[in-house]
């Protein structure tokens, strides 16, 4: 099936000329600029590929130009995982036409990504250019024979091959991230002394090789992106000269478009986290854009990293940094992003936060991933949300996050429903979140809730404290009231120089010079993250992100990373942040951005402190004591001391229904008080909303 050409009344064709607009490739044209970049779920990893199938066809059906599928394994060594998905026969081709199949009835195109992970790989058969284990893997891999190497470059053609029986439209060959590819082009991790080793003409021959060989396997008439390592983000990373000439050279050679790459998965910068400014590194591949047209070279580059709305896509490509724009996340947040766009209402389009708490950290968990803003993403065929049969009157109480979730997607189904919040505005905890410097993306979350609220009709009520007796003749009682503040009952908590996290983030009460944490969960961190700050936030400013990650152009230094370090701006307070549990502060925080966290506040001078006994808070300030025995009495001189000791149900509503008899269903916070409370209690309610 061939997509319908878009009406030229369409107002976003306006609002996005340069995203909207169709990339002709010579022998194939994609629809627009936007590429769903590659990002592995879980779902690759079995025989079954029917729901990745669900998945991919919705963001066809959604306007995606291109898709690139998470990564496929070329071989049993190239694994991520044991029985990670690979793609290596033609009863495997055969497994793939449901994906294929899906996503071209629904008018799009697909590449699979053929990922080798090298020293990356997660089992004992991992091989590499040398024998270096990764810090990121358990398992140090075999040192490949030059006979080896030509193995692996089979493994990749045979695998293109099979791709193209499977009916894809292309390949990506990743050769970016540390993965396998990149391991040959690095000096760090390929010490060979062989044709694929020593002088970068020979460690660039892997990848040119595997282009030139894929393509005369494929033919003219199929897409071949290769994942180019614009800025490794390591020491000992490829120079800018080298990269430039990997990039022409596989340009030349049958790359039908170059894609960016950014960092490897051991670098200690982070890439695409909620704190990393929006489109943070469309300036590397600019500079890729300017050395190819200088030598002549029209080959379309694909630019990625924290692009998530229609505005910030369309100002990358107007600016000429890129050809395309790259977005993973971002169409697993919403598979209507393009076509939301099209038809001029980008505040519609459900917004990627770049939380990483249910897409990546679920992989790394060896779950399927999801989305905290979009339970359906990867559910696609378990979790749907049907128009009603019978309409019934429904009161949701609290509009934090579960509630927000609840009440719009039970009104979307065709359900009367009434939102009652005691506060004066949408949100609950959002509101604290969005305050800290790198969530400002909370922002937009709430902007595109406030605006579901008026699509969805839900009669929203502020100001209104809901009442149990008042709730008795609604047909269903939604309570999501969310949490209260836990006492931890420390002697002299009373003193004046105590607060609450609500009175620093909601009330915005003076905070002193010296500040004692007491709580390091995801609430402390936060709030350690708004003292120590002052001034813009650095990701809204993006020379002064890269600065305090001590990123600089790759020309100037190899890798791009400074020599002289990460620069930060001092501190605007002196913060100790302090736990009751043994062990490291944070260690509770997401999988893929706890260490984000921690490095932010230790950059900041923050004393991070686990194993305390908080004995009592006097003028002098914080007394603590350490281990069984209450020993080694130690006080923390301190203006304040904010209390962050977690958190717990707030179910004063759910019970006085209870006592009236009245079942209610109770969601979010007021259910389960705990790290991560977002993810849990959006799931929780869009879970809810389906059934109901």
């Amino acid at each position: 099936m061939t997509a319908a050409p878009h009406s030229l009344a369409e107002p976003g064709l306006a609002l996005y000329p340069n995203l909207l607009r169709p990339l002709d490739l010579g022998f194939t044209q994609i629809r627009n600029r936007v590429l769903m970049g590659s990002m592995h779920t879980g779902l690759e990893d079995g025989r079954d590929l029917s729901t990745l199938a669900a998945y991919f066809r919705e963001r066809a059906e959604g306007g995606v130009g291109l898709i690139v599928t998470g990564g496929f394994a070329p071989n049993i060594a190239g694994w991520a995982k044991p029985f990670a998905g690979r793609l290596t026969t033609s009863g495997a081709a055969r497994r793939h036409r449901v994906v294929t199949d899906a996503v071209h009835e629904a008018g799009g195109k697909i590449a699979l990504q053929i990922l080798h992970t090298g020293r990356y790989g997660y089992h004992p058969l991992a091989v590499a250019p040398s024998r270096i284990q990764s810090p990121i893997s358990p398992f140090t891999p075999f040192a490949l024979s030059s006979r080896g190497v030509e193995r692996q470059i089979r493994a990749f053609v045979n695998c293109a091959a099979k791709a193209r029986e499977a009916g894809y439209d292309g390949v990506e060959i990743m050769g970016s991230e540390g993965y396998f590819i990149n391991q040959f082009l690095a000096r760090h991790t390929n010490q060979r002394t062989d044709e694929w080793g020593g002088d970068y003409s020979h460690r660039m021959r892997l990848p040119v090789e595997i282009v030139a060989r894929t393509r005369e396997a494929v033919g003219k008439d199929f897409i071949i992106i290769y994942r180019l390592s614009m800025i490794d983000l390591v020491p000992g990373g490829s120079s800018w000269d080298e990269v430039v000439t990997l990039g022409k050279a596989v340009a030349v050679g049958g790359a039908s478009l170059i894609n960016t790459g950014i960092g490897w998965h051991e670098a200690r910068v982070p890439t695409i986290a909620t704190s990393v400014p929006r489109a943070a590194f469309a300036w590397v591949t600019q500079k890729m854009k300017a050395e190819f047209a200088a030598a002549g070279i029209l080959t379309p580059l694909v630019t990625s990293n924290r692009i998530n709305t229609p505005e910030v896509a369309e100002q990358v490509l107007a600016d000429g940094c890129a050809d395309m724009v790259s977005m993973a996340r971002p169409l697993l947040a919403d598979a209507e992003f393009v076509n939301k766009a099209l038809r001029g209402q980008a505040d519609r389009i459900n917004p990627c936060i770049a939380c990483n708490q249910a897409c990546l950290d679920h992989v790394f968990q060896n779950k399927v991933s999801s989305c905290l803003v979009n339970p359906r993403a990867c559910h696609e065929t378990e979790l749907v949300y049907r128009p009603v049969a019978s309409r019934r009157r429904i009161a949701v109480v609290g509009a934090g996050p579960a509630g927000l979730t609840a009440a719009t997607l039970l009104a979307e189904r065709g359900h009367e429903v009434h939102l009652f919040e005691a506060a004066g505005e949408i949100g609950g905890q959002l509101n604290l979140a969005k305050q800290v410097p790198g969530k400002e993306e909370f922002h937009d979350m709430l902007r595109y809730l406030a605006r579901r609220i008026e699509t969805t009709g839900v009669h929203l009520h502020l100001n209104t404290p809901a009442h149990a007796p008042h709730l008795a003749a609604f047909d269903e009682v939604v309570v999501a009231t969310g949490v209260t503040p836990r006492d931890p009952k420390i002697p002299g908590q009373e003193h004046p120089k105590v607060l609450s996290y609500l009175d620093v983030l909601r009330d915005h009460r003076p905070v002193g010079a010296r500040v004692a944490i007491i709580g390091a969960g995801g609430i402390g961190f936060d709030v350690a993250e708004f003292l120590v700050h002052d001034g813009p936030s650095t990701a809204l400013d993006l020379p002064a992100w890269l600065a305090e990650w001590g990123v600089t152009d790759p020309a100037l230094a190899p890798g791009g990373l400074s020599t002289v370090g990460p620069q930060t701006r001092p501190p605007a307070r002196q913060v100790t942040l302090l736990q009751r549990k043994h062990g490291k502060p944070g260690a509770g925080l997401g999988k893929t951005t706890g260490w984000i966290h921690r490095a932010t506040l230790k950059m900041k001078q923050v004393e991070m402190i686990g194993g305390v006994n908080y004995e009592r808070i006097t003028d002098d300030g914080l007394l603590v004591t350490y281990g069984e025995q209450h020993e080694d009495a130690t006080w923390i001189a301190c203006d304040n001391v904010v209390l962050c000791a977690g958190q717990v149900p707030q179910r004063e509503l759910a019970d006085a229904l209870q006592a009236l008899g009245k079942a209610a269903h109770v969601i979010g916070g007021a259910f389960e008080a705990g790290e991560l409370d977002a993810k849990r209690a959006i799931e929780q309610a869009a879970r809810l909303a389906a059934r109901l």
